[in-house]
């Protein structure tokens, strides 16, 4: 590729590249980018539970249509005939990574538009979560991989690419392959054997207008397992994500939640968990339903779940003194044998 700039003229003056006599061919341009930002917020992202509702979606929009306006904000850009343009989310630890794809038919590329498509998407991003993090960071936008034109297929060298943090849980958020290369995950506070945490989820019980029924039950039946309760904390559903996030930091050995997994509006404590696990254990969180169902076809409606981050155990509960009766009596026979595993004892099933 020739090392002269396309955009100035023999005098040094701007000016826009004549594309007349260039071949029209099929050509697409991808980017890429992330926000960083703390990982409470990446689970209320995660949640849809910002303040600003429908972040991604929004953010998706805003995508589409910056690459559509790129030849207005950028002043030597062509008008070009965009047959589609794709915005996709990934999720880390601490970041959002964002995909965009721009394709068309026509006598000049597209890269122009795939970097916009991201960085607006990125703009997007920040002005939804800067309520609850203004330090969050936009950064790594680059163009990926082009085709099309004389030059055909070009893909940024590996080398080149910065490192991003491995996945939360291994799984985009829109079910695409994420492009970034994964890397090594941000370091967690060294795991604390037989200690643990309570969480409840509970608008009413931390406005104080409901007494917390089941979060003394569930610390009285760690202590009895042996375990030493950090803390029982009663927080509203619509701060599930934060709170988990932050107990999650401390690396309890386990974490049992109970309340906000159910259908209401409001429940969230499911789609908080997952934010935060490494490996989702569907067994556990069936046998806990199984055995509710034998006092009430209502256990069907749980949507609790359990899974490990890291080294800590999480297991939903519902909220109902009932609900956690059940969980408690299955987890009285696996958690030993699931914290032993987890911490890197024990036989393997």
């Amino acid at each position: 590729m020739s090392g002269a700039l396309t955009h100035l003229d023999s005098d040094g003056r701007a000016r826009m590249v004549d594309v007349g006599n260039k071949e029209i061919t099929k050509r697409s341009a991808t980017a890429t980018g992330r926000v960083v930002t703390r990982p409470d917020v990446i689970a209320l992202v995660r949640a849809d539970d910002l303040p600003k509702a429908d972040v991604l979606a929004t953010a998706r929009i805003a995508g589409i249509s910056g690459a559509k306006k790129t030849s207005e904000l950028i002043p030597l850009c062509h008008q070009i005939p965009l047959s589609s343009v794709k915005v996709d989310f990934d999720f880390t630890a601490d970041s959002i990574l964002i995909t965009a794809t721009a394709k068309t038919v026509g006598q000049t590329g597209v890269e122009m538009e795939a970097l916009t498509a991201v960085t607006v998407a990125a703009l997007t991003l920040h002005d939804m979560i800067k309520a609850v993090d203004a330090a969050a960071t936009m950064t790594d936008i680059q163009l990926r991989d082009k085709t099309g034109g004389k030059h055909g297929h070009w893909t940024r060298p590996a080398a080149s690419v910065p490192p991003v943090p491995s996945p939360v849980d291994g799984q985009p958020a829109d079910g695409q392959p994420a492009e970034a290369q994964p890397t090594k995950r941000p370091r967690r506070a060294k795991p604390r054997l037989n200690t643990a945490a309570v969480v409840v989820a509970s608008t009413a019980g931390a406005a104080g207008t409901r007494a917390d029924t089941t979060g003394p039950v569930i610390a009285e039946w760690l202590v009895a397992a042996g375990y030493t309760v950090d803390a029982v904390t009663v927080v509203a559903d619509a701060d599930i994500a934060a709170e988990l996030a932050r107990v999650v930091k401390t690396a309890p050995s386990v974490i049992l939640t109970t309340g906000g997994t159910g259908v209401s509006p409001t429940d969230r404590t499911p789609e908080a968990t997952l934010a935060l696990l490494d490996r989702e254990l569907p067994g556990v969180a069936e046998a806990i339903r199984a055995h509710g169902q034998a006092s009430t076809p209502m256990a069907a409606l749980s949507r609790a779940v359990a899974g490990t981050a890291r080294n800590t155990v999480i297991v939903n509960l519902p909220g109902s003194p009932g609900g956690v009766d059940d969980g408690l009596a299955v987890l009285a026979d696996v958690l030993p044998h699931l914290v032993a595993q987890v911490s890197g004892g024990g036989p393997h099933v």
